[in-house]
C-alpha cells in the first residue's frame, strides 16, 4: 500500500514504543525530517538489527531539522489506562517539538488532539519515513533505559526482554514480587503484587 503525502512542508511523523511491557514508561518520539539531509534505510524500528537502529538513531538526531520524546510513566499509565497514557506521551512528543509542525502522522489507527491537523497512518512506521525515524528514536530511547534499569534490577532480566511479558519475567515477577517501575495495573503485576 503506497501512502500519499499531505500538502505540507512541515511534517511530523510520531510514534510509540512500549504498550505492551509491564514495566517503565512508554516512550514517544516526534520527528520533523530535513528533505536537504536525507536518511538512507528508515524502516520499522521492530524490523532492524539493534545494531542498524543505533546507527540510524545517531544519523536521525544529527540530520532530522528537529526531534522530540515524550513519555508517561507507570504512575500515569496505571491512573489513565495505557491508551490514554500513549496519546498523552504523543501530544507531550508533539509540544516538545523546537519547530511547530503544519501537520502530524501517526503511526496506528487513532490520534490524540493537537493543536495542528494530524492523521493516523495504520503500519506507518513502514510506509512513512517520519513514522519510522521516529519509531527508531523512541525504540533505542526506551531500550536503553532498560538497560539502565537492568543495573538497579539485574535480577529480573530487563536489558533482555525490555520488560515485555516473556516466561522468564513473569517467573520472576512472581518470585521478586514488582519494583517500584512496573505498572500496577496490569494483569501479571497485579497479581504479583497480590492486587486480585
Amino acid at each position: 500500500m503506497e501512502f500519499i503525502y499531505p500538502q505540507a512542508s512541515l511534517i511530523a511523523g510520531v510514534d510509540e514504543v512500549g504498550r505492551g511491557p509491564l514495566v517503565g514508561a512508554v516512550v514517544t518520539a516526534a520527528v520533523i525530517l530535513d528533505p536537504l539531509r536525507p536518511i538512507v534505510g528508515l524502516a520499522d524500528s521492530k524490523k532492524l538489527s539493534e545494531k542498524r537502529r543505533e546507527a540510524l538513531y545517531l544519523e536521525i538526531t544529527e540530520k532530522a531539522l528537529c526531534w522530540s520524546l515524550g513519555r508517561a510513566e507507570p504512575a500515569e499509565i496505571d491512573q489513565l489506562n495505557i491508551l490514554h497514557a500513549t496519546m498523552l506521551a504523543m501530544q507531550r512528543a508533539v509540544a516538545n517539538l523546537p519547530i511547530s509542525p503544519e501537520y502530524v502522522l501517526i503511526d496506528g489507527n487513532r490520534c490524540p488532539k493537537l493543536p495542528m491537523s494530524a492523521q493516523a497512518v495504520i503500519k506507518g512506521d513502514g510506509l512513512v519515513a517520519e513514522i519510522s525515524a521516529a519509531s527508531i528514536v523512541a525504540k533505542v530511547t526506551r531500550d536503553r533505559e532498560m538497560a539502565e534499569l537492568d543495573q538497579l534490577f539485574p535480577e529480573y532480566g530487563f536489558a533482555k526482554h525490555k520488560g515485555y511479558p516473556t516466561a522468564f519475567h513473569l517467573e520472576k515477577l512472581a518470585q521478586l514480587g514488582a519494583t517500584e517501575h512496573h505498572r500496577k495495573s496490569f494483569a501479571p503485576v497485579k497479581r504479583a503484587i497480590g492486587l486480585k
